[in-house]
C-alpha cells in the first residue's frame, strides 16, 4: 500500500511548495506591485494574493509613514559661518507603481535628495535666520523635496531641523552680540524715558508759571518730603521771588532813595 503511494509523494511535495510560494498575504499597510513576465501587471492587496512562481513577481511596498533621519551636514551660511545641521524627514508612498518603476531605491533616493536640499536651502540664509526662522526653513525644504519626489509617487509629510551646531568661538561671538544688543535696548529705553520726562516737566512748568502760588506750594511739598528722610543737611534752592522784596532798594513816593536824602 505504501509502496503504491511513493510515486505520488514527490509531485505532491512539489505542488505544495508551488502553492506555498504562490500564496501571498499582504497586511493592510502593504501593497504588492505585480509583474507578469517582467511587465507591470497591477497593484495587489491587501489580503490574499496569488502569484504564479516563475511567471509573476511581486514587490512589497510599505504605505506607512517612514521616518528618515537626515545625517549632519556641513553648511556654509550666506554670511560665511560654518555650521553642522541635521534634520528628520517624514514621508510615505502614495503610488506604489511609480515608487518601484520610476526609481531604483526610493528610500535611498529620498535620503540623498534631503541631504542636498538641506545644504542648498540653508546656504542661502544667514545664521540669524537659521536660528530664528526655523519654521519657514522647514516649509521651504519640505516644498522643494515634495516637488521632486512627486514623480516617484512619494509624499513628504513634514521636515524638521533638529540641531544647528556652532563652534565655541561662534557661540562666544553670538553671546557678545546678544549682550551688546541688550545694552543698546537699555540705552534706547532710558533715552525714551528721559524724553517723556522732559516733556512732562515742560508741561508742568507751563502750568506752574500761570500761577505763582502753585510754585510756592510745590516748594513746600518738596520740603515736607525731604524732612521725612534721615539726612542731617538739606540744601534747598531759594526762589528769587521770595527775597525779591529784600533785594530791591527802597524808594520814596517821588522816586528818590530816602537813605540818600538822610545822608545828604
Amino acid at each position: 500500500m505504501f509502496g503504491e503511494l511513493i510515486p505520488y509523494i514527490a509531485p505532491t511535495v512539489v505542488l505544495l511548495l508551488v502553492l506555498a510560494s504562490a500564496i501571498k498575504i499582504l497586511p493592510e499597510y502593504e501593497r504588492g506591485v505585480v509583474f507578469f513576465l517582467g511587465r507591470f501587471q497591477g497593484v495587489k492587496g491587501p489580503g490574499l494574493v496569488i502569484v504564479i512562481p516563475g511567471i509573476q513577481q511581486m514587490v512589497r511596498v510599505d504605505l506607512r509613514v517612514i521616518v528618515l533621519d537626515v545625517p549632519s551636514q556641513d553648511v556654509i551660511s550666506r554670511d560665511n559661518v560654518t555650521v553642522r545641521v541635521n534634520a528628520v524627514l517624514y514621508f510615505r508612498v502614495v503610488d506604489p507603481e511609480r515608487a518601484i518603476i520610476r526609481v531604483e531605491d526610493y528610500h535611498s533616493a529620498t535620503s540623498q535628495l534631503a541631504q542636498t536640499t538641506l545644504r542648498s536651502v540653508l546656504g542661502k540664509h544667514d545664521l540669524d535666520e537659521m536660528l530664528s526662522e526655523r519654521d519657514k526653513l522647514n516649509s521651504d525644504i519640505q516644498d522643494i523635496i515634495d516637488a521632486q519626489t512627486e514623480e516617484w509617487g512619494i509624499k513628504v509629510a513634514n521636515v524638521e531641523i533638529k540641531h544647528v551646531d556652532l563652534n565655541e568661538s561662534m557661540i562666544r561671538a553670538i553671546a557678545r552680540q546678544a549682550e551688546a544688543e541688550r545694552e543698546r535696548r537699555a540705552k534706547v529705553i532710558h533715552a525714551e524715558g528721559e524724553l517723556q520726562a522732559s516733556k512732562k516737566l515742560v508741561e508742568a512748568a507751563e502750568v506752574m508759571s500761570a500761577n505763582h502760588g502753585s510754585m510756592q506750594l510745590r516748594y513746600l511739598q518738596t520740603l515736607a518730603d525731604m524732612s521725612n528722610s534721615n539726612a542731617s543737611t538739606i540744601v534747598f534752592p531759594l526762589p528769587l521771588e521770595l527775597v525779591k522784596g529784600f533785594i530791591e532798594p527802597k524808594t520814596s513816593k517821588d522816586g528818590t532813595d530816602p537813605d540818600l536824602e538822610t545822608k545828604g
